[in-house]
């Protein structure tokens, strides 16, 4: 298996180097983030993306923010951190790295009690490279043990983009599939290209090339005929948050092809951290789900494509039930139902 290596996102000593997503595939194009409000921005127009690498994002971003902070007063300093905390959590509502990133790293210091801002940054940075290297791991441990769930010459077909792009390390949901084909076994993908931002056609196929395994590309509106011809052995997907009774949200369009695999009885796993598992809530009516500008709908390639005036309805993503999903491939090892977190 071919592969070229590209860092999602990366601590250079004074600055956040991301890989800007939003310029995938025509070309990489690196961006030195500086600020909170640099993180802001690019986490709130997709440059970076995908529950955990918003959370290493985020908690960077924390640092960013604070690090210019001149005065020994460590009163101020906690000020500002929940007001740097605060700003970075209206960025985006869904994927709950986010903000668990941001609690965690932010409680770090608080339980500090009285202490120099100079202490009080360093501990943030380390934080910050702690979860970073955190997320490397759990990445590694999910693809061992959702490697077995994959047959030799196995079909997948997957939804969005769960790889390397989407994390601090290679993945979750292409995370398998990379170490599944890393293990020798022939794995061919299909990939939803995922409307209306094409992270499945732009992203997840990028990815896949860059380690030579073979994919093909389908416009989601295809998913279900081609389980109807047999061509699907497992359905494979990440998750934003997952409630505590397994209610999962996923990029809008994930729950119509946990309804179409129920349907024709194919697996459908969730390929996600324990990271993601938002156990404050009772279930997925809760979650937050984002909603973004009408003129993603009505543009395509740059061109508008419904008439002006047209009314637009654009939720980013979807809530799965917990009675639509096989099991949840985690760091801990494969959960199935029925589902107590």
């Amino acid at each position: 298996m071919g592969r070229k290596v590209y860092a999602t996102l990366s601590w250079t000593g004074t600055s956040l180097r991301i890989l800007d997503q939003t310029k995938l595939p025509e070309k990489a194009v690196y961006l030195e983030l500086k600020d909170e409000k640099e993180v802001w921005q690019a986490i709130r127009h997709l440059k970076i993306r995908g529950a955990p690498a918003l959370g290493i994002a985020a908690a960077y971003g924390l640092y960013l923010g604070v690090k210019d902070y001149r005065s020994n007063d460590w009163a101020g300093f906690l000020r500002r951190l929940e007001e740097v905390k605060s700003y970075l959590e209206t960025s985006r509502p869904t994927a709950v790295n986010l903000f668990s990133s941001l609690q965690r790293i932010a409680e770090r210091v608080v339980k500090m009690a009285s202490c120099s801002p100079r202490e009080g940054k360093r501990v943030l940075l380390g934080e910050a490279k702690a979860l970073h290297q955190e997320d490397q791991r759990l990445c590694q441990e999910i693809a061992k043990n959702g490697f077995p769930l994959i047959p030799d010459r196995g079909r997948v077909l997957t939804h969005c983009n769960a790889g390397a792009l989407a994390t601090g390390g290679s993945g979750t949901a292409l995370g398998i599939i990379f170490y599944a084909c890393k293990m020798g076994k022939k794995v061919s993908v299909f990939v939803d290209e995922t409307r209306p931002l094409l992270q499945g056609s732009r992203l997840t196929v990028w990815e896949l090339q860059q380690r030579g395994i073979e994919v093909t590309l389908i416009c989601d509106n295809m998913a279900g005929w081609i389980m109807r011809q047999g061509k699907i052995d497992l359905v494979l997907v990440g998750a934003d948050r997952i409630a505590a009774n397994g209610d999962t949200a996923n990029k809008i369009g994930t729950y119509s092809l946990a309804v179409l695999a129920h349907h024709h009885q194919i697996p459908f796993y969730v390929a996600a951290p324990t990271t993601t598992f938002d156990l404050s809530l009772s279930d997925g009516s809760s979650i937050p789900i984002e909603e973004r500008p009408a003129e993603e709908v009505f543009r395509f390639a740059g061109k508008r494509t419904a008439p002006s005036g047209t009314a637009v309805y654009n939720p980013a993503f979807d809530v799965t039930p917990a009675s639509l999903i096989t099991g949840f491939v985690t760091d801990r090892g494969i959960l199935h139902p029925p589902f107590s977190f």
